[in-house]
């Protein structure tokens, strides 16, 4: 079950909500060559590219929501506005009903940002040096704060990795160092861009359950970004789309599903079956492979269960499975779409 079905925590406002925001940056342009180069010294001349334009959306307490796009999407220079580092060109975002680009202390002590591919830890000194000056910056109570970080080392089993030097450090164990550090002052709002990038499958799979154990235990609001689909499928039970700046989908995997899965895949054996296995078959839907006894077909989802039906009393079947697409299909047909939400 994803770690956005626990009950959720009741705080009355949405901790995260955004409406109409949009932020555009001035861009030089220049053409190639020696003297362009020399006239853009005195003339410069630049266009404006959009960034982020018009999104809107909301995320409750306790909801572990994916926000999902391809590069360029949009997707970290939202999260950079919601934390404080960006100010928007135009709209409105409250984060735990604070106005995030005032960076209140009050506010940053109550969200973190995990970004993949930035180091936040003191290169050449172990992890645990580094918490510490996170607790002198937070204010953290000693006991309480040594109490948090064991807990924390403990659930991503790094005891013996905090002594090293980071930069002695895999990939994988510097992302679980990173993520320890960013969750010493108990953040009730964590924004994670690319948590898992770059990892192995067992390292993701290791982060991914420590993810949905903190939102059990401390009930925390998660905006997660990823290219990995299991991270999705495995910590969200919502999903927001975001393309060329412009969100397309706010639901949840299953309204994704089926909005956007136009096509079933039926792959049947057969016990008797023609030479010419691809035009025997072409009649019940789109053959994607035939060979031997086995053919895969792409049917439109309305049509799947008569197709089955027809199949199985026009021929004889040794076997009959139905499948959806995978979660990657039907984000990808979501973009190329393009649909609005």
């Amino acid at each position: 079950m994803p770690a956005g079905n626990v009950p959720r925590v009741t705080r009355g406002r949405p901790d995260v909500e955004v409406q109409q925001l949009r932020r555009t940056f001035q861009v030089a342009e220049r053409d190639a060559g020696l003297v362009a180069a020399l006239r853009g010294l005195g003339r410069r001349r630049t266009r404006e590219v959009t960034a982020v334009d018009g999104v809107s959306f909301r995320v409750d307490p306790g909801e572990v929501v994916g926000f999902l796009g391809p590069n360029g999407a949009g997707k970290t220079t939202t999260l950079k506005m919601l934390t404080g580092l960006l100010h928007p060109t135009a709209g409105e975002a409250r984060v735990l009903d604070a106005v995030p680009w005032r960076r209140e202390p009050a506010f940053l002590a109550r969200i973190t940002l995990v970004m993949g591919n930035r180091n936040q830890l003191q290169w050449d000194l172990p992890a645990l040096d580094s918490y510490e000056m996170n607790r002198s910056i937070y204010r953290l109570p000693p006991a309480s704060f040594r109490r948090d970080r064991d807990d924390l080392v403990e659930l991503l089993g790094i005891g013996d990795l905090v002594r090293k030097p980071v930069r002695t450090l895999s990939l994988g164990e510097r992302m679980k160092a990173e993520i320890v550090g960013a969750l010493l002052h108990q953040p009730q709002v964590l924004f994670l861009d690319e948590p898992t990038l770059g990892l192995d499958l067992v390292m993701q799979r290791r982060i991914r359950t420590f993810l949905a154990e903190y939102n059990r235990r401390r009930g925390a609001t998660i905006l997660l970004t990823s290219h990995y689909m299991a991270d999705v499928e495995a910590l969200c039970s919502r999903v927001l789309l975001i393309d060329t700046g412009r969100l397309l989908f706010d639901g949840s995997l299953r309204a994704l599903a089926d909005r956007f899965q136009a096509r079933q895949t039926v792959t049947v054996t057969l016990a008797d079956h023609a030479a010419d296995l691809s035009g025997q078959m072409s009649g019940y839907g789109e053959v994607v492979q035939a060979e031997g006894g086995r053919v895969v077909l792409l049917v439109e989802r309305e049509r799947t269960s008569a197709v089955a039906g027809r199949i199985l009393a026009e021929h004889r079947v040794d076997d009959l499975t139905i499948e959806d697409p995978s979660i990657e299909d039907v984000i990808e047909r979501a973009f190329a779409g393009g649909a609005a939400s």
